[in-house]
């Protein structure tokens, strides 16, 4: 039986914690570090830390931020944001990052996965997943930074990234972030449970209730 946890997941834009709907609209909340010594306090699971513009703007690494995050944490910290290659990631675990997530580098080429989970290993990788619904209200793999829908099944899709090397699968519902206007059920219902790594599931969440149903 895979623990159960609850895992803040914060995003960054280089040196600023910055809070976004449906990844959008972002807007300034404060000192990233100083959301960190909070969540130590209050001795959450994990926590994980997302540069959704490096991508995006194709922009380096701020390795100087990110180790001053970590140095702050007294918590598993799991760093995503612009990885494309080994050597960034050789460095993320030299300056304290535990586990990397990586996104659009996936979508672009899967074998990286192979390749950092054979020089790393499996529990250090985690694939972030966008899931966005089109027009018609169906769920898709959704690329944020070209803001495409891709015509893959997603279930089997999760199956490859897991079978490459990935140790956690990390499924953002881009319709719901931010909103705070309840998580998406139909979410669990189409993750297949038999899959044997470890699933984050984020995305609208607004009540203790809804988490306790989440951990079931």
């Amino acid at each position: 039986m895979l623990r159960k946890r609850i895992i803040p997941i914060l995003q960054l834009n280089d040196d600023e914690l910055i809070k976004s709907t449906k990844f959008k609209n972002h807007q300034y909340v404060g000192d990233p570090i100083n959301a960190v010594r909070i969540f130590n306090e209050i001795k959450v699971d994990e926590i994980i830390l997302l540069d959704i513009f490096k991508s995006k703007n194709n922009s380096k690494l701020n390795y100087k931020v990110i180790k001053d995050i970590a140095d702050e944490c007294r918590m598993p910290f799991t760093y995503g944001g612009g990885i494309k290659n080994l050597k960034q990631v050789e460095k993320l675990f030299l300056i304290g990052v535990e586990k990397i997530s990586i996104n659009t580098a996936a979508l672009e080429d899967e074998q990286i996965i192979k390749s950092l989970s054979k020089v790393y290993g499996s529990q250090s990788i985690v694939i972030s997943i966008d899931i966005n619904e089109d027009f018609f209200g169906t769920k898709k793999i959704y690329n944020s930074v070209n803001k495409k829908y891709l015509k893959i099944n997603i279930i089997d899709q999760i199956q490859k990234y897991i079978d490459l090397g990935a140790g956690e699968i990390l499924i953002n519902n881009v319709s719901k972030e931010g909103t705070l206007k309840g998580f998406d059920f139909s979410i669990l219902e189409l993750l297949n449970k038999r899959l044997n790594i470890p699933l984050i599931v984020n995305g609208g969440i607004n009540s203790y209730d809804e988490i306790n149903r989440i951990l079931g």
